[in-house]
């Protein structure tokens, strides 16, 4: 299993110390998100400091970005790590979209893909030095002079894997994407009857192996050095699952359950701003199917029973002051789960 760790996104002094922990402690990756910050700023520290790990974002938000703007970023991360650097993309949801970034909302499906359609026809025009023309319904993009188009890389192309909840965008990672980052509110159940079945469809689709398809995600991970700690932890992931669970975009997951007067109640809560409440209707055994909750000493065990076989790839931190050798021996046995990725081919 491979295993990523996050960078700090609130402080750019302490990534480069965090990612070379990182690397020195085993990871595969390290990683950025966009929440409060920049998600690329933090891999560009990172990719100066480290030789080895991989570096990525889960995940940059799509639609108010021009997919020129984002290959330009992605382009040169990828050049400047000697061909290190993943792009994790999402759609959002409508809300965000329209009234926090003040974007146009449409399907999402058939716009992602174009999107990421589009940056592959802009990367592949730098490197080979053909024109670019691509024309789609959402996208055109038909100039390129050389003063704005940067030397051939010599990298590979940049990996793509995109955020997916709904089965739609799910089957159509597996057709055009080089992975698919999981939302933590889910259940092994939803991987295996929802998420699982549309990603294999898809891959099916474009005649592609699930061996060189990357699936990251799907759950939570509640863990620590002692029960004190993986208890705060889990009412942590209580507050994650009653946050996500209010929103209707994502009640698929409790319905797999029979969860669905959950949902409802907290989707009611969160539109009478009864945030501080939802928490607490959160039973612990909906809790415990969203999460691998151990010690550290078993966390090896709880990931195997939540993900193996299924995921490829999660996330995870260790608290400032973490014994090196510690993080080292924690690491080295969650890489030793056996996962279907085994690489890009």
């Amino acid at each position: 299993m491979r295993i990523t760790s996050p960078l700090p996104l609130d402080d750019w002094r302490a990534v480069a110390p965090a990612a070379r922990a990182a690397e020195e402690a085993g990871f595969d990756a390290v990683g950025s998100a966009e929440v409060a910050h920049d998600p690329f700023a933090p891999l560009i520290a990172a990719s100066l400091a480290t030789d080895r790990v991989d570096l990525t974002t889960g995940i940059v938000v799509a639609f108010p970005r021009s997919p020129m703007v984002v290959a330009n970023t992605a382009w040169d991360l990828q050049a400047q790590s000697g061909g290190r650097f993943s792009l994790g993309l999402g759609s959002q949801v409508k809300g965000h979209n329209t009234r926090r970034f003040s974007v146009p909302w449409g399907p999402p499906v058939p716009r992602l893909r174009e999107y990421i359609e589009s940056l592959r026809a802009i990367w592949r025009a730098w490197e080979t030095k053909e024109p670019l023309d691509y024309v789609g319904e959402h996208y055109q993009f038909t100039l390129m002079t050389p003063e704005f188009s940067p030397e051939p890389s010599g990298q590979p192309a940049v990996p793509i894997s995109i955020a997916a909840v709904g089965p739609a965008m799910m089957k159509m990672a597996g057709r055009v994407c080089d992975g698919v980052k999981l939302h933590g509110f889910a259940t092994r159940k939803y991987l295996e009857e929802i998420a699982l079945p549309q990603v294999m469809a898809g891959l099916e689709d474009a005649g592609r192996s699930r061996e060189s398809f990357e699936i990251s995600g799907g759950g939570f991970i509640a863990t620590g050095p002692d029960e004190e700690s993986v208890a705060k932890q889990i009412e942590a992931i209580r507050y994650r699952v009653a946050f996500y669970g209010s929103t209707r975009s994502y009640h698929g997951v409790f319905a797999v359950h029979g969860w669905e007067d959950l949902g409802l109640e907290l989707h009611r809560m969160s539109k009478a701003g009864e945030w501080s409440k939802m928490a607490s209707r959160v039973p612990d055994e909906v809790v415990r199917e969203f999460a691998a909750c151990a010690t550290w000493t078993n966390l090896k065990g709880a990931l195997e029973e939540r993900f193996e076989g299924l995921t490829d790839t999660t996330g995870l931190g260790f608290p400032a002051g973490t014994d090196p050798d510690l993080a080292k021996e924690i690491v080295k046995g969650i890489k030793s789960i056996d996962c279907p990725y085994r690489g890009r081919s």
